[in-house]
């Protein structure tokens, strides 16, 4: 089967190019704005119509959560608009699409993990343009998301890199531990999405249209995670305890954000590691 990969530059997208060597079955397009920019409908829709992906997965998005609060328009463009150009270009060859959303839909008010069922309530535009991104996927019927939490690995701008960028330049950080989610390892979804568009692309009765939550396995504080970034790392900055309120940024974020993922587990036999596990992988000490 040959797969569209949106946004292949970016963090996912590189680690899905990277896993594609364990799915000999799947055939991968990468493209990025360069080659497909997916906000121009036009496009996209000639460009699915040459090449007809048996699926496609976006792994581009806005994603700078901050920055949204005062780019709104770019963010809907690229998180809601783009979505609905793929899924436009998707239904005429009849192709899968696999889209990759966040964590952020939800507003942290729970204290158990999240189900897909669960009411979705952003706090962020960033969360709402994600959903709206959502809505689109879901109006087709060959169309799967997969939410995901504190995506990171070794390339890009995300939370890892921050880290390990600022603990070379600095004694000490001051990072949030009253919000809680589980980190995620740009590998290991890559590697979900791919056995996802590997069964279907067996068995495409396998498919099963609808959401579904991806995560490494356990929680923690951005806290926490420092910590292990820095230990793990051999980084000898020491990573301080702050409250959100000592450290406000631009776009609100929910304070609990864990996902439920047994319903991946049980309709695609999909498990994660635990996400101090793909910690070690991600910063060399495990083979």
């Amino acid at each position: 089967m040959k797969i569209l990969i949106t946004g292949s530059k970016g963090q996912l997208g590189s680690a899905l190019q990277a896993a594609a060597v364990r799915f000999p079955q799947l055939a991968l397009i990468a493209t990025d704005v360069e080659e497909l920019n997916i906000t121009n409908r036009n496009e996209v829709v000639e460009f699915v119509e040459m090449h007809r992906p048996g699926c496609i997965i976006n792994a581009a998005a806005y994603t700078a959560v901050d920055k949204a609060e005062d780019e709104r328009p770019l963010a809907e463009l690229v998180n809601a608009v783009a979505v609905g150009h793929l899924v436009a270009a998707a239904l005429p060859v009849g192709a899968y699409l696999l889209h990759v959303s966040t964590d952020y839909v939800f507003d942290g008010n729970k204290t158990t993990p999240y189900l897909e069922t669960d009411p979705v309530n952003p706090l962020s535009v960033y969360g709402e343009t994600k959903l709206e991104g959502e809505q689109a996927v879901l109006s087709y019927k060959r169309g799967l998301v997969v939410r995901t939490a504190w995506l990171y690995s070794a390339v890009g701008a995300n939370f890892f890199t921050a880290m390990l960028r600022l603990g070379a330049e600095r004694k000490e950080l001051k990072v949030v531990n009253d919000q809680f989610g589980s980190p995620t390892s740009a590998g290991d979804l890559a590697d979900a999405l791919l056995q996802i568009a590997a069964q279907i692309a067996d068995a495409p009765q396998r498919f099963t249209h609808g959401i579904f939550h991806y995560t490494n396995a356990g929680a923690c504080s951005w806290y926490d995670f420092a910590q292990q970034i820095m230990e793990k790392s051999k980084c000898p900055c020491r990573v301080l305890p702050c409250t959100t309120a000592e450290y406000p940024t631009k776009a609100h974020r929910p304070q609990y954000s864990v996902l439920n993922c047994e319903k991946i587990k049980n309709t695609y036999g999909i498990t994660a590691p635990h996400w101090q596990d793909a910690l070690d992988l991600v910063t060399g000490n495990k083979p």
